[in-house]
Parts: C-alpha cells; sequence; structure tokens
C-alpha cells in the first residue's frame, strides 16, 4: 500500500529560534500540495528538510512507510526547482535536461530519446540546441521543470518558482504546471505567498505562519471556513467585524443579530468573537432580504475592477467591503445611503 509523504512532529531551529515547529501531515500518492504562508513563515525552510538540503531538529520523515530523516538529499529520489532556476547558462537546452542522466551514467541514446520525450511534454521540441540567454523567461521555466522531471522523481518540489514573472505569464505558467502534474500523477509540493496562486494550483494548502501550521485543508475550506483569525485575514479578503457570541449559529454586530455558520468550539454567551464575511457575501439593497442580517450604511468608495464592483460601506463606524457584479450594481437605485445584508449562513465564526 502507498502511504505517500507523512511529516511527523517536524521542527527546526537556528540559533535557538524555531523557525519549523512540531509540523504533522500527510501528502497522499499524486496530489498537488501547497505550503502558503508570508515572508519568515517557515515555508521554504519546511520544503528544504524535505528535500533533505536540512537537517531537522526535531521529528521524521517517511516516504511510503520508509524513514528519509538521516537519508541524504542525492538518495531521496526528489526533484527541486529553486526560483532562481539554477539552469546551466554553458550548456545547450538538451544538456542542461539530459543533465542529471548524465550524472547517472544513461547511454547517450537514452538521454537524448528522454530529452526529446521531455521537450515534447513542455511543448517545446525545436529548442534543444539553443543557449538559456537565447529562451524567455518562460521557457526557461519550462526547461527547469523538464530538467527537474528528467530523473523521474517520486516527489516534485517547486519554492515560488513563477514569482519572477509578470502576471500573464504567471498565470499560463500555473496551468501548464497543472496540467503536466495531472498527466504525470506526481506528488507535488509548491512553495508560495501567492493566494490565487494556491487556490488554483492545489488539491490541499497548509496555511503557515510563524513556523507553525494554522490550517490545512481544500482550497474551498481554507477559503470558507478559516480557521482562525490569521487565516481569515491572509486568505483573500474579509470583513473581520468583532462582535459579541450569541449561540453556535448567531453572533451580535453593530447592535444586530447575525445568522452565521455554525461554530465547532464551544464558546460562551456574549463572550467576544469576531465575525468572518467574505466581500461577494455583503449584498447591497437586496430584494429578498426580510429583515435578515440587515446593517444600513454608507457607501464611501467605489472601485470598478471591470469583472466586479468593490464598495467600501461604512455601517456605524465599521467598514464593510463590499464585492458585486457590474450587472447587480447597476441595478442599485440608490448609492449613497444603502442597505446592506451578510448573507445569512455565509459567515464564520471566530474565537478573538
Amino acid at each position: 500500500m502507498n502511504f505517500g509523504l507523512q511529516l511527523q512532529g517536524l521542527r527546526k531551529s537556528y540559533g535557538g529560534q524555531l523557525v519549523v515547529d512540531d509540523t504533522t501531515l500527510t501528502v497522499p500518492p499524486g496530489k498537488f500540495l501547497c505550503f502558503l504562508g508570508p515572508s519568515g513563515s517557515g515555508k521554504t525552510t519546511l520544503l528544504r528538510l524535505i528535500a533533505g538540503l536540512e537537517a531537522p531538529t526535531g521529528g521524521r520523515i517517511f516516504l511510503n512507510e520508509r524513514d528519509l530523516t538521516d537519508t541524504p538529499a542525492h538518495e531521496r529520489n526528489f526533484a527541486m526547482v529553486f526560483q532562481a532556476l539554477a539552469l546551466f547558462p554553458f550548456l545547450t537546452v538538451a544538456d542542461n535536461i539530459g543533465y542529471a542522466l548524465r550524472l547517472r551514467r544513461a547511454t547517450r541514446g537514452d538521454r537524448l530519446a528522454r530529452v526529446r520525450e521531455l521537450l515534447a511534454l513542455i511543448q517545446l521540441p525545436e529548442i534543444g540546441t539553443r543557449r538559456i540567454d537565447q529562451l524567455s523567461g518562460g521557457q526557461r521555466q519550462r526547461v527547469a521543470i523538464a530538467r527537474a522531471l528528467a530523473q523521474e522523481p517520486v516527489l516534485f518540489l517547486l519554492d515560488e518558482p513563477f514569482s519572477a514573472l509578470d502576471a500573464r505569464l504567471r498565470d499560463q505558467m500555473q496551468s501548464e504546471l497543472l496540467m503536466l502534474q495531472r498527466k504525470l500523477k506526481i506528488t507535488t509540493i509548491l512553495v508560495t505567498h501567492d493566494q490565487r496562486e494556491a487556490m488554483g494550483l492545489a488539491d490541499s494548502i497548509v496555511v503557515l505562519a510563524n513556523g507553525r501550521v494554522q490550517q490545512i485543508g481544500a482550497p474551498s475550506d481554507i477559503y470558507r471556513r478559516p480557521a482562525n483569525r490569521f487565516v481569515a485575514g491572509f486568505v483573500g479578503q474579509n470583513n473581520l467585524l468583532e462582535g459579541r457570541f450569541i449561540d453556535s449559529q448567531h453572533v451580535e454586530v453593530c447592535g444586530t443579530v447575525i445568522r452565521a455558520a455554525a461554530k465547532a468550539e464551544p464558546c460562551t454567551p456574549r463572550s467576544p468573537v469576531t465575525l468572518c464575511v467574505r466581500p461577494e457575501d455583503v449584498r447591497v439593497n437586496p430584494d429578498d432580504a426580510r429583515n435578515a442580517n440587515l446593517l444600513h450604511g454608507r457607501i464611501r468608495l467605489v472601485r470598478d475592477l471591470g469583472d466586479r464592483i468593490e464598495l467600501k460601506i461604512d455601517c456605524g463606524g465599521r467598514e464593510l467591503l463590499s464585492s458585486l457584479s457590474p450587472a447587480d450594481w447597476a441595478l442599485i437605485p440608490g448609492r449613497e445611503s444603502v442597505r446592506v445584508q451578510i448573507a445569512p449562513g455565509a459567515g464564520t465564526i471566530l474565537t478573538c
């Protein structure tokens, strides 16, 4: 039975400072996992521990129940693409891709066949004889990925490989990486600080802060049901409203009782809590409000972002961010004093 990658209580400290703190998680075979967090959260250190480039201070690393904790990096059969790519400028594209095979003493015929296969896989079959400095940024990214895949790794590790690309090329490369990963069914871990990148690529996201795991879950769970205030504030835009706990489905905000999502942990009535509400769940002048979850406010700022209209609304001294479609915005006659509805059941109650 294939159990995938397992981390058990993994820790890493430098000079007494703990940068990875008691990380335990499992990556099933063939899945795409993202480590997501701000700078200094420990995500790159965690990736380097998995790769064998750093030795853990404590904890164990297993692959399919085999303990790899003390196994040297070159014996793990993991491939890694760094942010700087680290391609050899003095070698051709083909020689870069075939470098690992050459070290393994593969025959020239086998190397050429594998290079041709990988160039076709990254949809660049004609560039084998080019130098690295003759390639565009996107082409270099693909060559770096092909070089990593040449050794047929059991685990594919990527450390912010798209951060230097412009937005359009970054989106294109993300889509190509995802299609490649789905085709090869190779277990992949990507480090990123880009929430959109993690949401669009991962089967599961590990949110990190200060070296500790804050939440592990599918992108929809991370987005819709954040585990704590840090996750709610870091992943996407959010309205974080301080209030008082009523019961497992209700919280009082701005003097109004709001029906929100159920809260798993028990909480004392009237204790302080935070209501987390996504901007798309803040409706303006709804037709079918029926007085549920209603607040009154004044629009302070309107931003037309093309595909949506973003509003900042003052509700009794609390600022709410609302995101509307242009069609919904066009239907709102009064655009100063408005009724605001938090979609019933959409918010998440978090302990402060």
